[in-house]
């Protein structure tokens, strides 16, 4: 039989087709459809280890019931921006004073570092009901809204969420740096299956192409050659989805050799093009990489969502040796995110901000413990907080409670299943539904908090 390029592709896509056929395939809600947010961006960060809430989100400076807290027995305070001295109630040392950012009605702890400055724009969500103290568990609740079952993932993370409701068209649906992503349930396209990397600079390498035996202009002819058959047998088959999705990867594959990405998305092309991130911190240079990675994806429209994460929040010893600087650093890179997102102009609205269509949400496995044990550190502890960034929320809010002695979730409002304290599953319930996706679709827990949102 003579082969011709036709013959030639039709043998290529009969397996993929033969595999994917039986799958479900998606279904679009009918009251989403008109919101499909193609010009939103998200970022997911999530700090690995548990961070000290005392210290940032829900401060504490008194002690008071188990509550030991930050003070200069303890804590290295000598690179901490935002810690004044404040006498306390026993002893000779020094706790902190409160940060009390002008116009704003939030307060925190001095880990909030160079975020402070960005009170009036951040959302916190206080008293997050944890039920779980081991670290997998934690993540895996954290980003999906369901506990571990037997140790497997049983829901997809949010960025995979996301990905599957804005980002099935993209170039890169979701890249996944690290974070605890997971693609499981149904109706889910294949197409948005997290790219999962140890480092940025995984897809540069990935995109190297050796010149030995073809060089560029030939390898791109063959890749249009593919797209344009593929689609033209989707035109007759009776799964034209998988064949239609062969099209747009074989395209995707075009746009990353042909636009010199590959020597952009290496971590020293990205440090070059944005100079405005730091680099040099002592925890969370490598992070920056991830950042500056974000907004050159963005800018350029190839990525929906990016996900990364921070680690070394794990201080079981020496608890503030450590932690108060990482959560410094943290937040000094959220904000120098928010502040390169401000300069950088969307890449396809006229006159927009990149700031005005991105959303960031950050997590952590739990809190840490509000005594410190014998090692000077703090363990797990079954509380949380995290933050949000987005003009989609409500700014300057901080939403939920603790308990003044013991650092414990309060009840904060009535839900269906009665009066109780927020939860992860709410949590991301509310972020999906901020953009018209119903929860149910992908969560089996978890109710939308209308009071975090914008009216």
């Amino acid at each position: 039989m003579k082969t011709t390029r036709r013959t030639f592709l039709q043998v290529l896509t009969a397996g993929a087709t033969a595999a994917w056929a039986g799958l479900p395939a998606h279904e679009a809600m009918a009251d989403v459809a008109a919101v499909t947010n193609e010009t939103e961006f998200f970022v997911f960060l999530i700090a690995l280890g548990g961070w000290d809430v005392t210290l940032w989100a829900d401060p504490r400076n008194e002690i008071r019931g188990i509550i030991h807290p930050a003070s200069t027995e303890n804590t290295d305070t000598s690179q901490l921006k935002r810690w004044v001295d404040a006498p306390m109630a026993e002893g000779a040392f020094k706790t902190f004073e409160l940060v009390r950012p002008r116009g704003s009605s939030h307060v925190f702890g001095p880990g909030i570092g160079d975020l402070a400055d960005m009170a009036d724009r951040i959302t916190v969500v206080n008293g997050l009901e944890m039920n779980t103290v081991a670290h997998p568990d934690g993540q895996v609740f954290s980003t999906t809204g369901r506990h571990a079952q037997g140790g497997r993932v049983a829901a997809s993370s949010i960025d995979t969420m996301i990905s599957n409701e804005m980002g099935r068209d993209q170039l890169l649906p979701t890249v996944s740096v690290r974070y605890p992503s997971s693609y499981v349930g149904e109706n889910l396209d294949r197409r948005v299956v997290p790219l999962a990397i140890d480092d940025v600079g995984s897809i540069s390498r990935t995109l190297s192409r050796s010149q030995a035996f073809d060089a560029s202009p030939e390898r791109d002819r063959v890749t249009a050659m593919l797209s344009e058959e593929a689609r033209d047998l989707a035109q007759r088959s009776t799964y034209p989805d998988v064949l239609e999705g062969l099209a747009l990867q074989y395209e995707g594959l075009r746009r990353m050799l042909g636009s010199n990405l590959q020597d952009v998305f290496s971590a020293g092309g990205l440090r070059k093009a944005h100079p405005e991130l730091d680099y040099k911190r002592r925890f969370t240079g490598g992070p920056a990489v991830n950042a500056a990675f974000a907004v050159e994806a963005m800018k350029r429209n190839l990525v929906r969502c990016v996900s990364f994460a921070i680690g070394g929040f794990d201080t079981h010893g020496n608890n503030y040796r450590g932690q108060a600087q990482l959560q410094q650093e943290t937040f000094g890179l959220v904000s120098d995110l928010v502040k390169s997102l401000d300069a950088t102009p969307h890449p396809t609205l006229h006159g927009a901000k990149l700031s005005d269509h991105t959303h960031i949400l950050v997590v952590s496995d739990f809190c840490r413990t509000p005594q410190i044990n014998f090692s000077m550190g703090r363990d797990h502890y079954p509380n949380n907080s995290a933050l949000v960034v987005s003009p989609r929320f409500r700014p300057g809010l901080v939403f939920g409670k603790t308990d003044p002695d013991q650092l414990l979730p309060q009840p904060v409002r009535k839900f269906t299943d009665g009066e109780r304290a927020i939860a992860p599953p709410d949590l991301l319930a509310t972020f999906l539904g901020a953009f018209g996706i119903e929860p149910r679709k992908y969560m089996r827990d978890g109710e939308i908090v209308r009071e975090l949102l914008r009216a």
